[in-house]
């Protein structure tokens, strides 16, 4: 029996659910990144590329000086299917919000709502949270919920690269990057309410 092309769009049953649809928005936007599997850009998935691709990073179009239509990614991409995955996240209407605001790393915010659900189900599926039947949408996902683990880190096209030994953990750029959303939201009441009396 010949090997399974890893890399091959996924075919779709005769009558598909929303999460088989979200495993081919999947294969398109997010595998080349997060792997196959939803296991991220672990070095064994890396290796499914062909050699020259394998360390996209080190390339023209993803280095430290991509291309005009390049852009650069971070060496570590975090899995998005498997234990302690998403768990910096309370349920699926968060992974929706997330994955609508930041993804793809490429050009955050262009997936449809539609595309954005399907990949959501898709996730949440894989992930043994969501049967995959019905339709997963902004009226169920808040009680679609993810378990709390060790979080894998946020990976935004706005990252923060943080240097080692210099004491700043993740949790504290996220935390200063929610206060600066807060104040802006502030500010933008203030003003609301200063033209409205």
């Amino acid at each position: 029996m010949p090997t399974p092309d890893r890399l091959a769009e996924p075919t779709l049953p005769p009558a598909p659910s929303q999460a088989d649809h979200g495993a081919q928005v999947y294969w398109l936007s997010c595998l080349p990144c997060h792997g196959d599997k939803g296991q991220g850009l672990t070095e064994e998935f890396r290796k499914t590329y062909p050699p020259e691709e394998q360390y996209c990073w080190e390339r023209g179009c993803h280095g430290e000086n991509p291309y005009e239509s390049g852009f650069t990614i971070p060496k570590v991409i975090p899995g998005v299917v498997g234990p302690d995955t998403n768990g910096q996240l309370a349920d699926a209407g968060q992974l929706n919000s997330y994955i609508r605001a930041t993804m793809p790393y490429w050009k955050p915010g262009s997936l449809t709502e539609e595309e954005a659900w399907r990949v959501t189900a898709f996730i949440m599926r894989e992930n043994g949270l969501w049967d995959g039947n019905g339709e997963l949408d902004a009226s169920n996902a808040g009680g679609v919920r993810i378990p709390r683990g060790t979080p894998t880190p946020f990976v935004t096209p706005q990252q923060v690269t943080v240097e080692e030994g210099s004491g700043t953990g993740p949790w504290l750029v996220f935390t200063g990057a929610l206060v600066v959303v807060s104040l802006f939201f502030l500010a933008l009441i203030k003003i609301r309410n200063k033209t409205t009396i």
